[in-house]
């Protein structure tokens, strides 16, 4: 069902009462439900890497070229304005944005819901998706990451569409799109409404516009080649389809049981909508499949993806709640609020052995080296670099860029002639030119150990001694001769 749009505006009074009631609501919701993001000093490699390469960019670092990554420049660069202005000691600065970010996109789907369905909705729809944004593994739900910072630009995409505000639409699709490539999934929902509200040449150029300058306005202020490298055509291999079947599957039905659990209030609704006849919204439909597809992209079927499904599900749960009695709309919060309280305990209560490791490591490397030396971390954990204070001898912060090992990938696919295309030359020439001061292997037995690796195999053959071990972790210090 498509927002009337003549229909009567409400007086200004009227609106600043309203906002006046929800939003403080929604503001201490969305600090109570990030609450264990503040409990750790980390959460995920996700946010590690962000961290490593801001403190990188800060030193002179070149955003593709010297410093890379898979993912587009908006979240490097506020993890860099971020330490510049607080520090590059805490992600403390990143979580409060992070609360912020959750509430932008509460608010956006309550002012959709309220345009759509009426106040009472408006409340239903910002309660409910600020519930249910944390039914997932807490190192997927509370980590400050790529995904979280683009659900605002999602959101405001469709607000802006609701609205036949082409060109601000098409910049948030580009803002989205920025934060992490799937985000531009969102751009066929409002496509959708284009047409339905019946394409204009007008509409259709102010969209288009809005969504390729950002985009070439990033590519220009990095390297445009290696933006369009690094955020599309270089990632043919992690998104390929081969790797372990049953260990993909296995996460994929994980991940969307612990999100259908977090959603035990939104479901049976969204279900019932699905038999009768009251399955409208087709651009909410349209938003909930091309988040689905996105999810699916690559076969990875990490935690963290399944939140970009999060906004159109409490938006669909809001529709067909609006048909029903009210007992079943309060019913429905309770059952997200009990859900909530779990997922928010767990992410209060339960160890994390890996982050625990990590500080290790990280303590172990301080220790053995200075301030100002170079290491090579090999693993798949770029936060012991942050961890330890100390700079990467290697533009390639983890074993998966040189390896093609991620998720999935268990052997068959992993090894140097998988690496991200031209990475082992401009490696071989990062260690001949700047040899590391200490080289940890952190394989720990999976299939990027260097005896897999010919080329780092003869490196720390011929250049370095082990000196230690911290958790099965080997350290190798150079020797006098390397």
């Amino acid at each position: 069902m498509l927002a009337a749009p003549l229909a009567p505006a409400r007086p200004a009074t009227t609106r600043t009462a309203y906002w006046t009631r929800l939003l403080p609501l929604l503001a201490v919701l969305a600090c109570v439900t990030r609450v264990p993001s503040f409990a750790r000093p980390l959460w995920n490699p996700d946010e590690g890497y962000l961290a490593v390469q801001a403190r990188l960019l800060a030193h002179g670092g070149q955003l593709y070229d010297t410093v890379v990554d898979r993912k587009p420049p908006l979240l490097p660069w506020l993890y860099q304005a971020a330490f510049a202005l607080c520090g590059s000691g805490s992600l403390t600065p990143l979580r409060v944005l992070a609360v912020v970010a959750q509430l932008l996109t509460a608010a956006l789907l309550a002012s959709l819901a309220r345009r759509r369905w009426g106040g009472s909705a408006g409340f239903t729809a910002g309660v409910l998706y600020l519930l249910v944004s944390v039914g997932l593994n807490p190192e997927d739900a509370q980590a400050a990451a790529f995904e979280l910072f683009m659900l605002p630009w999602t959101a405001a995409a469709l607000w802006c569409a609701d609205r036949g505000r082409w060109g601000s639409a098409g910049a948030a699709v580009a803002a989205a799109f920025l934060t992490k490539q799937t985000g531009g999934a969102v751009l066929l929902p409002v496509a959708w409404l284009l047409h339905r509200r019946g394409a204009t040449r007008a509409g259709l150029l102010r969209l288009t516009a809005g969504c390729a300058v950002p985009v070439l306005g990033a590519a220009l202020l990095t390297d445009a080649g290696g933006f369009l490298f690094w955020t599309v055509t270089g990632s043919a291999g992690y998104a390929s389809f081969s790797g372990s079947g049953l260990h993909v599957l296995a996460r994929a039905l994980i991940n969307t049981a612990i999100l259908a659990v977090a959603s035990a209030g939104l479901l049976p609704p969204v279900a019932r909508a699905l038999r009768t006849a009251r399955a409208g919204a087709p651009d909410l439909w349209l938003w909930l499949a091309s988040s689905a597809a996105a999810v699916a992209l690559g076969l990875h079927f990490f935690g963290h993806y399944y939140l970009q499904l999060t906004p159109p599900l409490a938006l669909l749960a809001t529709a067909a709640l609006h048909a029903l009695p009210r007992h079943r709309h309060t019913a429905a919060v309770r059952t997200s609020a009990c859900c909530c309280a779990l997922f928010l305990t767990w992410g209060l209560v339960v160890p994390r052995p890996d982050l625990a490791h990590a500080e290790r490591l990280a303590a172990a490397l301080a220790h053995r080296t200075a301030p100002g030396d170079r290491v090579l971390v090999w693993g798949m954990h770029p936060e012991t670099y942050w961890l330890a204070g100390r700079t990467p001898a290697t533009r390639y912060l983890t074993a998966g860029l040189l390896t093609n090992y991620s998720g999935g990938r268990d052997g068959p696919r992993v090894g140097e002639q998988y690496a991200v295309p031209g990475a082992w030359p401009v490696f071989r020439r990062e260690m001949a030119a700047r040899a590391p001061a200490l080289v940890v292997d952190d394989s720990r037995g999976e299939p990027y150990a260097p005896g897999r690796i010919p080329t780092l195999r003869r490196l720390l053959a011929a250049r370095y001694a082990e000196v230690g071990r911290v958790d099965g972790a080997v350290l190798y210090a150079r020797t006098p001769d390397g």
